[in-house]
């Protein structure tokens, strides 16, 4: 034995691979498959809910439990056979009983599920399938069984893994509620290519149901989109008016685009969603390996009509939101480019006001201050007169000679001590 240390993970990803067996089912037998969803997405799910359902049923039958947080179980409950198993979205019940009804799709199996058990479920029911596996390799007989069982107009039958069986659905809610399965094996069909075609089929009906989910959501988000399309539509041929008014538009613009945002989270998991299951579902129907059974439309062809056109209406809501969110946001911006430059020009526009201003503030300072000198002076040489009137008559001058004298030098004096005072006060 190699004396070396695994990875911590290495057996529980190894084990992985085995965790869902397929079942063990020896026709002739009856099948009942049901599966259920909690309210809401993957994130506000609470699988410990599920497994107590469980466990609830398993102790009405007194089997044994399966281990704390098992994510599938396989064992008896009182003459059948249950196989449960815990996926992302949902959890699925499937219950195989030995022999045949008396009357096909009577719904006598899903006695195994008792009325309370299942009214007191935390979740919905997505989708439940009766199945009858009946072994025959009488061709007439079989096509006679499908024609009693079957709605025509709906009806999907093939030959699968390479004649092992032929299967019939109509992909239709019966009266007691379930859609119908059909499956006819040969002979020579063991148990085991029996229990992967019933689990197949039983992957198929519910991964169908769960994106189908997407297509509902899709449809109601259309008239929603048509309505922001056409808001969209509407503002940005109103950005190019030069009336609009920017500010308006913007805001209104943020509107729709928070309102698209909003629309893209809460269905970007269910487009996710929808798409993968999508794919299982093709992957599914591939691995059947159909052969046409006399002239009937296949499995494939069958979701070639009905089914991978609402696929594709899924992807294109999906596609024209991303699209609308988009445009949404690249007229935002265009708009908010606008707004920026209008803004600079109103900026631009009241510099230069300001600078005019300042000019003439500057004018009306300069006038100021001339004027400033001249009443200065008037003062000054009024006051320098009153002194020097005494020296005036003795050197023989009158007043007006006086003051005549004195006037240029006191107003060029003041002019000299206002131009001081002003460079000293810019300095400082």
């Amino acid at each position: 034995m190699l004396q070396i240390d695994d990875h911590p993970l290495r057996f529980k990803v190894a084990n992985e691979l085995h965790t869902r067996p397929f079942p063990i089912m020896e026709a002739p037998c009856t099948a009942a498959f049901i599966a259920l969803k909690q309210k809401g997405d993957a994130a506000t799910r609470d699988p410990a809910q599920e497994f107590a359902h469980l466990v609830e049923l398993l102790d009405r039958h007194g089997a044994p439990h399966p281990q704390p947080n098992a994510t599938h179980y396989y064992g008896e409950i009182g003459k059948n056979w249950l196989k449960w198993e815990q996926h992302t979205e949902f959890v699925t019940y499937t219950v195989f009983n030995d022999g045949l009804d008396p009357r096909p799709f009577e719904d006598a199996v899903f006695s195994s599920f008792p009325s309370d058990w299942l009214a007191n479920a935390p979740g919905e029911r997505v989708t439940s399938v009766s199945l009858r596996i009946e072994t025959t390799d009488d061709r007439d007989r079989i096509s006679q069984r499908i024609k009693d069982w079957f709605v025509p107009e709906s009806l999907a039958v093939s030959s699968v893994l390479d004649d092992a069986a032929v299967v019939a659905a109509d992909f239709r809610i019966d009266p007691m509620g379930h859609q119908r399965f059909a499956i006819f094996p040969t002979g020579q069909t063991g148990g085991r290519r029996l229990g992967r075609i019933v689990q197949r089929l039983c992957e198929i009906e519910t991964y169908k149901a769960m994106s189908m989910l997407g297509f509902s959501h899709a449809q109601s988000m259309g008239e929603q989109l048509n309505t922001l399309d056409r808001q969209l539509t509407d503002l940005m041929g109103n950005m190019r008016s030069s009336d609009a008014d920017a500010e308006t538009t913007l805001h209104a613009l943020l509107g729709i685009a928070s309102e698209l945002e909003t629309l893209s989270a809460q269905g970007s998991f269910r487009f996710g969603a929808t798409g993968a299951y999508s794919a299982i579902v093709s992957q599914r129907i591939a691995a059947l390996r159909e052969e046409r059974f006399r002239g009937r439309q296949s499995f494939a062809e069958f979701m070639m009509r009905r089914y991978e056109p609402a696929m594709r209406t899924v992807k294109s809501t999906e596609l024209r939101l991303d699209a609308l969110s988009s445009r949404s946001i690249r007229a935002a911006n265009l708009l908010r480019t606008r707004v920026d430059v209008e803004r600079s020009a109103q900026n631009q526009a009241l510099l230069t006001s300001m600078d005019r201003r300042s000019d003439q503030q500057l004018q009306l300072q300069r006038t100021v201050e001339g004027l400033s000198v001249v009443a200065i002076s008037y003062y000054a040489v009024s006051l320098v007169a009153y002194l020097l009137y005494p020296m005036g008559d003795v050197v023989g001058l009158s007043k007006g000679m006086m003051t005549a004298l004195i006037t240029l030098p006191v107003v060029a004096l003041v002019w000299l001590m206002l131009r001081r005072i002003q460079r000293h006060t810019i300095k400082g």
